[in-house]
């Protein structure tokens, strides 16, 4: 009687003091938005200041009816009206990307490039910095760190702008590590003003720029998301080098191959989607997070909300779970 009393305190005893299972977190919804806003100065583009603060009418339009985007990636938000589409949309942590004045170290030093940096002045090539980068990163949830890159390549018109990447760190709630997002706006092909071999070569070094920054910047095994204009439209040699040697995937390619693995509320023409747009957004799981895309939809194109750009905004909404 005595050692089986004993048995079962020492059961009792043996249970009481084993640590809890810990539960497996549930997925959380997340929404990401790349868009392009035109936001270009007078006399380049007419109108643009009211627009841009027409584009945060309706984003405040979109949180009233609770379909906002958690994070919106914006390219070409060059104008001072910026802030006005900023403090409308109703978004409390915002970041940006190069201003007109910041200069990094050539990422690619120590690579043979053959491009000579200014050879087109008429072109804007050599004329110095008359625009910030243009990127900005508006979110719903705390951002922990902003670090960011000035291109050191560019090719014509495109030179006018201190195009670049920028990635933020954002603390998502019931995720158990933050979750990184890069944007970026690569060169343009012919609104850069210069022959096409000269613009693209200058895109292929910008996109080795861009490896380069998310390699040496990036927090390894945080959850990613990359957006942004890629200036990738109706060109394979320019998508295939953006996605060559980096391990993301686009999400419209990842959905095309997986049929009814996304709730698609956009059209596409052809068998490859990510070439008939020059806004893209690509996902890499976490090691504590899995990163999967459930649903795209255009946004911004006429139908919910109006055509406020010459861009279409490009939303995706993510699942992301936590890893048991």
């Amino acid at each position: 009687m005595i050692r089986r009393a004993l048995a079962a305190a020492f059961l009792l005893a043996s249970l009481t003091l084993a640590p809890a299972r810990a539960e497996t977190l549930p997925p959380v919804t997340f929404s990401v938005m790349t868009y392009n806003v035109e936001g270009l100065p007078w006399p380049v583009r007419t109108g643009r200041g009211k627009a841009l603060k027409a584009i945060g009418r309706e984003l405040a339009a979109m949180r009233a009816a609770g379909r906002q985007p958690d994070v919106v990636l914006i390219q070409e938000g060059f104008r001072s009206e910026i802030w006005d589409l900023i403090d409308e949309s109703g978004y409390d942590y915002v970041a940006r990307g190069p201003n007109k004045g910041q200069r990094d170290p050539n990422m690619l030093k120590g690579q043979k490039t053959d491009f000579r940096r200014v050879k087109y002045r008429r072109k804007g090539e050599g004329l110095g910095k008359w625009g910030s980068s243009g990127l900005w990163v508006l979110s719903d949830h705390p951002i922990n760190w902003v670090k960011s890159h000035a291109y050191h390549y560019c090719a014509g018109l495109d030179c006018l702008a201190n195009k670049g990447a920028m990635l933020v760190s954002l603390e998502v709630a019931g995720l158990p590590t933050p979750v990184e997002i890069a944007d970026t706006h690569l060169n343009s092909k012919g609104a850069s003003g210069v022959p096409r071999r000269r613009a693209t070569q200058a895109h292929r070094l910008q996109a080795d720029e861009l490896k380069r920054f998310m390699q040496e910047d990036r927090t390894p095994g945080a959850p990613l998301i990359v957006g942004g204009d890629f200036n990738v439209m109706h060109s394979p040699e320019r998508f295939n080098h953006v996605m060559a040697d980096y391990p993301f995937e686009v999400v419209s390619r990842w959905c095309h191959h997986r049929p009814g693995a996304c709730d698609t509320q956009i059209s596409y023409d052809g068998d490859a989607p990510w070439l008939d747009t020059q806004d893209l957004i690509g996902f890499l799981d976490g090691e504590q997070v899995t990163v999967t895309p459930v649903a795209v939809e255009a946004t911004f194109d006429g139908a919910s909300e109006p055509v406020l750009s010459d861009h279409d905004g490009y939303k995706v909404t993510f699942k992301l779970a936590p890893k048991g």
